[in-house]
């Protein structure tokens, strides 16, 4: 039986989905030391198709219940591997991303890697990837200012897994589980070395619908704590003066290539934290709920 079950997630991206499952193969770590589990949340496409795309690379679980998390945890449930090693669809692993890993393991109890941003196509950046090159994956801060990880570059082992329990729906997923772990006593750690790609959102449409998702998780687990949802007006009122806070990240950043960039990736720094600003008093009101 192999030693790391890897976990993937799916939903109707077969494109990228063969491009992760490409770099999950090319691994430095032997092929017998781990399996590659894909579990598809019932994409639209079919079944057969998922199973193309897969050509034998990996095993094909089913989560009929929607949501990256009851994917992962149907993988879960369908996997043997006494370690755990998660990462997303759209996702590209370097070669030695699991292997560092698992290493990390040797000194916590849970480990989230290293998240780089790449790019899909060779033209200038719009202003949603612009911005996403900048501030989206910064998993190292997450790891060592917030104590959690980005479950797309997550390790542990089975018997954490177990005793912290399933990723959960309606939350932000990543930060509920990790907290968890944390409350149960378990130590996280950053891996460095285990680097994952990640996209950046394409344009303004994809950008919106992943901090609404993001917003409406956060307020939920904002409204479990003590005094929840007054932290969260005051949270949700410092975001347009946040704007100029970190409008220097994106001047300054050198991962854009020119000013056009520059413009853009500001512009929608702005427009962003302006629509949190809306959203979130929304929410606080119960208007969108």
């Amino acid at each position: 039986m192999p030693r790391i079950s890897v976990i993937v997630p799916h939903y109707d991206d077969l494109k990228r989905l063969d491009r992760c499952l490409a770099a999950l193969t090319a691994q430095s770590m032997p092929a017998s030391d781990f399996e590659i589990v894909v579990a598809d949340n019932m994409s639209p496409i079919g079944r057969e198709a998922v199973e193309r795309v897969i050509a034998g690379r990996a095993r094909l679980v089913l989560a009929a219940d929607k949501g990256a998390g009851p994917a992962r945890n149907a993988g879960v449930a369908a996997s043997s591997g006494a370690l755990l090693a998660f990462t997303d669809a759209d996702c590209v692993p370097e070669r030695d991303w699991l292997a560092e890993g698992i290493q990390a393991l040797d000194d916590c109890d849970f480990a989230g890697g290293r998240m780089v941003v790449i790019a899909e196509h060779d033209g200038p950046r719009s202003g949603a990837e612009a911005f996403e090159t900048v501030f989206a994956f910064d998993n190292e801060s997450y790891v060592r200012d917030k104590g959690f990880t980005v479950t797309a570059n997550l390790f542990c082992s089975r018997a954490v897994f177990d005793r912290v329990g399933p990723f959960q729906v309606g939350v932000s997923e990543d930060y509920d589980w990790c907290l968890r772990a944390r409350a149960a006593g378990f130590r996280i750690g950053y891996a460095e070395r285990a680097v994952a790609g990640h996209p950046p959102r394409a344009d303004w449409a994809a950008l919106r619908k992943k901090w609404q998702r993001l917003n409406a998780e956060m307020f939920e687990l904002a409204l479990q704590k003590r005094g929840g949802r007054l932290k969260w007006l005051a949270h949700t009122l410092a975001l347009p003066l946040s704007v100029a806070a970190h409008a220097p990240c994106v001047l300054r950043s050198p991962a854009l290539a020119d000013r056009g960039e520059r413009a853009r990736g500001l512009a929608t720094l702005a427009r962003l934290r302006f629509w949190r600003f809306t959203d979130g008093l929304s929410l606080a009101a119960g208007i969108r709920r």
